[in-house]
This record gives structure tokens, C-alpha cells and sequence, in this order.
């Protein structure tokens, strides 16, 4: 994808846990009106009393009202879902944009997650990013 970049994997282990840059690349001048997913450019983990959140940074230059990013999702290593994300309108005069999770649990055993992003026609896709659990 010509017009979001993001990072694979960013390994960190002191909390919050964080990947990436969140000023990461998302070009919305040279949008590519074919680019089916976002692409989540940095993501970064808290704990607390409740659980962790997750602030996730994602780039969708494509957005429209009527197609756009509508939310992302947590996983494990084995594909788990941890947690999901809802989002419930365009972002397209707001690129990249961040947005905090409610508190999720992770289990013990799980050392990293990842976050990909979903498109609203198209489903998940695109770039993802995945951190260490800050313990």
C-alpha cells in the first residue's frame, strides 16, 4: 500500500509498551482509491487496576462517510481475540488518528499481542503491529 506505512513488530518491554511512531507515515495526498484495509501505524499498552488499554494509531487516507475504517481488534500469538474496538463514523479529515480501548484482560501466559485494524467493507487487513505485555 502506497499510502500507509507501518511497523511489524517493535520489541519493548518496559510499560506502557509501545510500537512505533505515532507521527508513522499516512500520506492522504496520494491516496490509492484500491487500498481495501487501514493500516495501524503504532499501538501502545497500559496496565491498570482494571486491565490494560490499548491507544491504537491508525491510517485510512481512503475514508469516506461512506467507507472507513470502523474499528480494530487485540489478538494472541494463536489468533485469540482479546479485545475489539467499535468505531462508528469516518475519520477522513483526521489522518492518522488515535482512539483508547475500555480495560481488557490479557492472560499471564501471553508475553505479546497484535493489533490490526478493520475496514468497513473489506473486513481486517493491512499492516498490523505487535508489542510486548508490559508485566
Amino acid at each position: 500500500m502506497t499510502s500507509c506505512t507501518g511497523t511489524a513488530t517493535v520489541d519493548q518491554s518496559a510499560p506502557p509498551a509501545e510500537s512505533s511512531s505515532p507521527d508513522a507515515a499516512c500520506d492522504v495526498s496520494d491516496v490509492d482509491p484500491q487500498q481495501q484495509y487501514p493500516d495501524v501505524l503504532a499501538a501502545e499498552l497500559a496496565p491498570g487496576s482494571d486491565g490494560f488499554t490499548v491507544s491504537v494509531t491508525i491510517c485510512s487516507p481512503y475514508d469516506t462517510p461512506e467507507r472507513y475504517a470502523d474499528g480494530w481488534r487485540v489478538l494472541t500469538p494463536d489468533g485469540e481475540v482479546l479485545a475489539e474496538h467499535q468505531l462508528t463514523h469516518d475519520h477522513a479529515s483526521e489522518q492518522p488518528f488515535t482512539r483508547t480501548s475500555s480495560p481488557f484482560s490479557i492472560p499471564d501466559d501471553i508475553d505479546q499481542v497484535t493489533v490490526e485494524a478493520r475496514d468497513q467493507a473489506n473486513g481486517y487487513g493491512g499492516e498490523t503491529v505487535t508489542i510486548d505485555v508490559p508485566r
